[in-house]
């Protein structure tokens, strides 16, 4: 086995370029939540409109949340292929938003047998954990913010009407995945500038 002797200065580059690289690899684009906020904030705002007038789009405008499932998986198993490693973080969030995701199947699977239109408060009490659990991982003001307020408005959702119901989730879309996701965005198209 060849040994090669690093002096300090040849050490200290080592480490500062793998650090380089754990923390570009952190480094997330904000799409997924762009898309899910916007995909939240449309559906919830459809339904809102069909409760309050007479619009129909003729089918369940959250099957929309299905449809956009296939490009998350295919954009992640993309990535997951590209990268040479992964840190204990990614392997954390890939189960917190699993377990989200499973969580969030179950609760649709159980209204669909119960009938149950009472279910928003759960569904943005379910949205602010994994958003929650996120924001504090990564130290990222705007996704506990969002997360807290998920709670908040479900807990608002407990006293108010259906319809107001999906305002509140709309709400969620835009505070827990949408704003900070287009912070993530703006980060990210920054971030070659500072690294040059």
């Amino acid at each position: 086995m060849h040994e090669e002797n690093f002096s300090e200065k040849d050490s200290l580059n080592l480490i500062n370029e793998m650090i380089g690289k754990v923390k570009r690899s952190y480094v997330t684009k904000g799409v997924a939540s762009i898309v899910w906020g916007t995909l939240i904030i449309i559906c919830s705002m459809l339904t809102w409109a069909k409760m309050r007038t007479d619009f129909e789009p003729g089918f369940d405008v959250w099957l929309l949340v299905f449809a956009a499932v296939i490009p998350q998986i295919f954009f992640s198993i993309r990535e997951k292929r590209s990268k040479n490693f992964t840190s204990h973080t990614e392997i954390t969030m890939r189960y917190v938003w699993g377990a989200f995701g499973i969580a969030i199947l179950v609760l649709s699977f159980y209204n669909s047998k119960y009938g149950t239109e009472e279910s928003s408060t759960l569904f943005m009490i379910l949205y602010g954990i994994p958003t929650f659990i996120t924001g504090g991982i990564f130290s990222f003001r705007p996704m506990i913010a969002g997360g807290l307020v998920c709670w908040i408005f479900s807990v608002f959702s407990v006293y108010a009407r259906r319809d107001i119901d999906m305002l509140l989730m709309a709400g969620c879309g835009l505070f827990a995945w949408l704003i900070p996701g287009l912070i993530l965005w703006q980060r990210y198209q920054m971030q070659p500038r500072e690294n040059v």
